[in-house]
């Protein structure tokens, strides 16, 4: 956690004795094997939180010890979801702005490509920029009694319409995922962290005034890279 530095969190740790005490007088070879190590959850690095796995070697001598650590990612492949429900929601102002937005799913491969479409049912603002956001949001710490933190930042702005729209007319949206930096969604990590991600609609009127709504997805890792 990097909002408590000098804490960390072991959450599988797994020893090895690869020589026993004596003298070391020429290069040796050790070979290791921690093949059968459960390794549950995903590398990632956030805002507040590192998730980190590593080797580390320790040779103990008289009075010294020396450590090397080296890090190695963890990739987790999921299932497909075994359903992939669109999400439809109509919002809008009273009297004023009136629209109908669709995705084609609520769960994503972070290889995805996000399709969708916004209807414009009622204008009576003087729209000038829509866009759609992918927002991620990391919540760090612990909810009972502990301090919690809660960053989001925005990955991508996708720029869906540069004008004003009429009534009737349909918006359609095609977001191409793969060359984002994305994760899956991480549901209370080790008890530790949550990552969640959200498809942020945007419009903007010619007083710069911001309409949005936000929809939460779900992103699994289809394929290791």
């Amino acid at each position: 956690m990097f909002y408590d530095r000098g804490n960390y969190f072991e959450f599988t740790s797994v020893v090895r004795e690869l020589a026993a005490a004596g003298a070391l007088s020429s290069s040796q070879e050790y070979p290791f094997d921690f093949s059968g190590v459960d390794k549950q959850y995903e590398s990632y690095s956030g805002l507040n939180v590192r998730l980190r796995y590593f080797i580390r070697v320790t040779v103990t001598r008289n009075y010294k010890r020396d450590v090397k650590e080296q890090d190695f990612v963890v990739q987790v492949v999921q299932p497909p979801p075994t359903s992939l429900t669109a999400i439809k929601m109509e919002v809008g102002i009273e009297e004023c702005l009136h629209i109908e937005f669709e995705y084609d799913k609520q769960k994503y491969h972070m290889k995805d490509i996000i399709i969708g479409k916004v209807y414009f049912l009622l204008v009576r603002i003087k729209i000038k920029h829509m866009e759609l956001n992918i927002i991620r949001r990391e919540q760090a710490g612990s909810g009972t009694g502990g301090q919690q933190y809660n960053e989001s930042e925005t990955l991508t702005k996708f720029e869906l319409m540069d004008g004003a729209p009429v009534r009737g007319e349909c918006i359609p949206i095609r977001l191409f995922m793969s060359s984002l930096d994305l994760t899956p969604t991480y549901k209370s990590i080790n008890n530790k962290f949550s990552v969640k991600y959200y498809l942020n609609l945007v419009l903007v009127d010619q007083e710069d005034r911001r309409y949005f709504k936000q929809q939460e997805v779900t992103l699994w890792r289809k394929d290791i890279g």
